[in-house]
């Protein structure tokens, strides 16, 4: 019985020990923000990674990467700072105290919890293995392994009940080397032994060597967020002022339409002719010759461009004509320093903050291939994108593009069956389109409001309740208004509704509509006087 005390007192010792010492994630100092690093080795890339974080060495080189969603550092300041903190982060673990003493294979379906791991030699990892945090998201995993480690094909770590892959920790005393579509969480550090990943693999963590070689081969591999990480918001969003109201427009060329075209917002340009675009199709104004709003979007669009142009970016995309394939990018200001060739799909990653705000400066055209595509992620909004090119750009056929477009200098053309989530603007260039779909992603409301506001306020036209179910209301004044009419269009710029208001309120049925986001148009003899967004939630 005594001995059986001893041995419980020990156990309970242990535990309280451990959440006192390890209740918070280990810290890496600069070594957190670091995806992939050795502090004496070369980083080695083939094939497509998609990469985000900062990669490089601070002994050998860095090769074989495309566009990474990161900064690369090799032989600089930043990676002897972080070889000093890598350092300091493998002592740290290396000096915890086991409390489990888990067999060599990990995996096989097998559960654990937070804890010490220890193992004594080499250890794989087979099948899934589960880690439960039981709620706390600040429970802590630390696996020491005192020889090399390696993954079977198609093994995984599964995290659960508030478990972060940021408080994961591999200790690694010997090659890791981890098989083809294996998904590992964690910061894996590897004393004196190189680092192997491979095709179709998956990392929610960090890949770090004190000694030896880094490579990969076509793997997608990101720092984790949480544990106290940055939240990124990216820069502050420009100040659209009346360009917010355009969805295409040029201050100074034509603006010319083929095919039937859908558009949600005004079209115009300031200097030459507006041509080609249906009324009936367009919810906006459209500027047929320059007038006193494209003279001012004009100017406003002169001031947005400035101002991204000024914009110090955090991170540049080493190769230009490599943009898209399937590239994730987070909330940062982007540099591309050539003429840029966007192939295929980018995707862009709030990271749960709908606020965040993507801005990518292309110094040189942009052209895209047919069917590209802007893929918005975890809360990503098209609003909160935007796109810098000097030079032309063309977007080419049955794209998806997202986001509001400035040119400078340089004509832009949208191809047949683009669907552009946003804004094409240029302060000087044609611009055309054929045949496409475009919707201003509208923070304000449309310029025939505006004029309509200020020749005479009383004559708003409200609608309640917005969002709507089964019904909305419609009030007006209508004998002040004559031959008033109400259109509205769902996101695509199909007709959902077009009826002559004549009462002062009017309620509409509206339950057969799909739930989502509508644009109106209130026409008085023909003419739009008030535009606007209505939400239908059912």
């Amino acid at each position: 019985m005594k001995i059986s005390s001893i041995k419980l007192v020990t156990t309970v010792t242990l535990f309280f020990l451990f959440h006192t010492t390890f209740s918070q994630a280990l810290d890496l100092g600069t070594a957190s923000k670091f995806v992939l690093f050795s502090s004496n080795g070369a980083v080695t890339n083939s094939g497509i990674s998609q990469i985000t974080g900062n990669v490089g060495t601070n002994s050998g080189s860095s090769t074989g990467f495309g566009n990474v969603n990161g900064v690369m550092h090799d032989g600089d300041s930043a990676s002897a700072r972080c070889a000093s903190d890598l350092l300091a982060a493998y002592n740290q673990l290396n000096s915890t105290t086991a409390t489990f003493f888990p067999s060599s294979s990990l995996g096989n379906g097998d559960t654990l919890i937070a804890g010490v791991y220890s193992i004594t030699g080499a250890a794989t990892l087979n099948s899934v293995l589960t880690l439960n945090a039981k709620g706390n998201a600040n429970a802590v995993f630390i696996f020491k392994i005192q020889g090399a480690f390696s993954t079977s094909a198609n093994s995984k770590i599964k995290l659960i009940n508030g478990a972060l892959a940021c408080n994961v920790f591999w200790k690694v005393e010997g090659l890791v080397s981890m098989a083809t579509r294996t998904a590992m969480r964690g910061t894996i550090i590897a004393h004196n032994a190189a680092i192997n990943m491979n095709a179709v693999d998956t990392l929610e963590g960090r890949a770090l060597s004190t000694t030896g070689a880094v490579t990969l081969n076509g793997m997608f591999a990101y720092i984790p967020t949480g544990c106290g990480s940055t939240v990124l918001t990216g820069p502050a969003a420009p100040a659209l002022a009346s360009t917010a109201c355009y969805a295409l427009f040029s201050g100074n060329g034509p603006v010319t339409n083929s095919g039937i075209t859908h558009v949600t917002g005004d079209v115009g340009t300031n200097t030459g002719l507006t041509t080609g675009f249906d009324s009936t199709l367009v919810i906006g104004t459209i500027h047929k010759i320059p007038d006193t709003s494209t003279s001012r979007c004009a100017s406003d669009l002169t001031n947005v461009y400035t101002y991204l142009n000024t914009l110090p970016h955090d991170i540049q995309l080493l190769y230009p004509a490599q943009f898209g394939r399937n590239l994730v990018l987070t909330p940062h200001t982007y540099l591309l320093n050539a003429a840029t060739v966007f192939t295929d799909t980018l995707y862009l990653d709030a990271l749960g903050n709908t606020n965040a705000v993507f801005v990518i400066k292309i110094n040189g055209a942009l052209t895209t291939s047919t069917f590209s595509r802007v893929i918005l992620k975890n809360g990503a909004q098209s609003k909160n994108v935007y796109w810098k090119v000097d030079g032309a750009t063309s977007i080419n056929d049955n794209s998806i593009f997202r986001g509001t477009l400035i040119g400078n200098n340089g004509a832009i053309a949208l191809k047949t069956g683009v669907t552009l989530d946003g804004r094409a603007m240029t302060t000087v260039g044609q611009l055309t389109s054929t045949a496409i779909t475009a919707t201003a992603s509208t923070s304000c409301l449309l310029t025939g409001l505006t004029e309509f506001k200020a020749r005479d306020t009383k004559r708003e036209i409200t609608f309640f309740p917005n969002p709507f179910t089964n019904a909305i209301n419609i009030k007006t004044d209508a004998l002040q208004i004559r031959d008033l009419r109400f259109r509205m269009y769902n996101n695509l710029g199909e007709a959902a509704m077009n009826i002559s208001i004549t009462d002062e309120v009017t309620q509409l049925q509206t339950g057969d509509l799909p739930s989502g986001i509508y644009f109106y148009s209130m026409l008085s003899e023909g003419k739009i006087i008030q535009s606007g967004r209505l939400i239908a939630q059912h």
